[in-house]
């Protein structure tokens, strides 16, 4: 999924923050007159992101983004970690999540009309998923 060119230049400014303080950038997206930052800790970590490493985050790229002014407009900023129920949207994303149980929503319906299908994520790459469910399906 390719990013705006808006979201490519946020992007490109907040990886060398989020790298500086040890975390990974894990999501950009914009809705509406909001920006989403999503910072992570680098796999193989132990625990998570904390508010200090957040409100600190927040700072330097509130900073970087007033300096540069990709956005055109007025936005809220917000900078946060993914949570335990974390979106899966870019390659990435899965192919950090392998192992996990995940549940997938499918764009159209699969043979047997599920929209919606459970189980771990066994193998993961740039194109394609796999996953091991429960009915074996």
């Amino acid at each position: 999924m390719a990013d705006s060119p808006v979201l490519e230049r946020v992007r490109a400014l907040v990886a060398p923050i989020a790298s500086d303080l040890q975390l990974d950038l894990y999501d950009v997206e914009q809705r509406g007159a909001t920006l989403r930052i999503t910072l992570d800790t680098r796999p193989g970590a132990d625990g998570g992101v904390d508010l200090e490493q957040l409100a600190l985050a927040t700072r330097l790229i509130s900073r970087e983004l007033d300096h540069h002014d990709p956005v055109p407009g007025r936005y809220t900023l917000e900078v946060s970690s993914p949570g335990i129920e974390r979106p899966l949207r870019r390659p990435e994303h899965f192919v950090r999540a392998v192992g996990e149980r995940v549940s997938v929503r499918l764009v159209a319906p699969d043979d047997s009309g599920r929209r919606r299908i459970e189980g771990e994520l066994t193998a993961a790459d740039d194109t394609s998923i796999t996953l091991a469910t429960d009915d074996g399906a």
